[in-house]
């Protein structure tokens, strides 16, 4: 099934030059009835540490099982980006990114991980997860 002029509509960031920034771009999910894995990673994530200011470097893996709504990846990308120059601990970015994907996309399923460079002598990783709580009313039914 090919893309519609209607899965475009309100993409800003695809085909054009960007710089930076926390909007993140979703489009229509054309299966939300199968649920199925995306994978997304890059291995050139990097923030600052919040005390010295030196880089941190990290491989952000982002696994979600969308409902609705389907992240776009260079709006991705620049979102990521947006936090090279920002202080943050490893664990408050990887959760604030989780969060950010969650509030776009509203997924069935998302797990969001962050695995941080070793630095003075650790390595740290980070799994945030979020799970849509089921609808009020839903109920299994017994066979």
């Amino acid at each position: 099934m090919p893309t519609s002029k209607k899965d475009l509509a309100g993409l800003t960031v695809l085909g054009r030059t960007a710089q930076p920034s926390k909007k993140l771009e979703t489009f229509p999910n054309r299966h939300p009835g199968r649920r199925y894995t995306v994978t997304l990673s890059t291995d050139e994530f990097t923030c600052l540490c919040p005390l010295t200011g030196q880089p941190d470097f990290a491989t952000i893996t982002i696994r979600y099982i969308p409902d609705r709504r389907v992240v776009e990846s260079k709006s991705l990308k620049l979102y990521l980006w947006s936090y090279r120059n920002e202080g943050a601990f490893h664990e408050h970015v990887t959760n604030t990114i989780c969060d950010d994907l969650v509030k776009a996309l509203d997924p069935h399923w998302i797990e969001v991980t962050g695995a941080f460079k070793v630095r003075g002598g650790i390595a740290l990783t980070v799994v945030a997860t979020h799970a849509k709580k089921p609808r009020r009313g839903a109920s299994k039914r017994k066979a």
